[in-house]
């Protein structure tokens, strides 16, 4: 599945243009409801996550950081035909992550994924329902964590 996904270029490059319905929908394209309905799962009382959209001038493009309180708990970018959550953990996780129920190939590359300082990314590319549950999985462990 990330063969086909790597190769496709970030959207959301425009500084002027601020990511709204009508943007996203025009970005995802069939993706969007898949999108919409991500965002509604974690926008609502069971999940209580706050989406801030920002335009940050290091990566020249616009990102979505997802905060339950203060804490960040992951980011999301947008790229053609499909959208990406970033999510970053200390090595104190990679048992439990492990052990988490999610899809194999998730486990897999976040265990190869290369320290960025202290922290491990997970990123994990999102095209379909069907990988929500996985990533809504993911969100409540990061929630649960002190």
């Amino acid at each position: 599945m990330k063969e086909n996904t790597e190769t496709k270029p970030q959207l959301l490059r425009d500084p002027e243009v601020f990511p709204s319905k009508e943007v996203l929908e025009n970005a995802l394209g069939n993706t969007y409801p898949v999108f919409e309905s991500f965002m509604d799962s974690i926008t609502n009382s069971e999940y209580g996550l706050i989406p801030e959209w920002n335009y940050y001038k290091d990566g020249k493009a616009w990102l979505c950081k997802v905060c339950f309180k203060k804490k960040t708990v992951f980011w999301l970018s947008v790229w053609e035909g499909y959208f990406k959550t970033g999510f970053f953990f200390t090595e104190k996780h990679v048992e439990e992550i492990a052990a988490l129920n999610i899809s194999e190939s998730i486990k897999s590359d976040f265990a190869c994924s290369k320290s960025i300082g202290r922290l491990i990314p997970m990123i994990i590319n999102i095209e379909s329902n069907e990988q929500i549950r996985d990533v809504l999985t993911v969100i409540r462990f990061k929630k649960s964590l002190k």
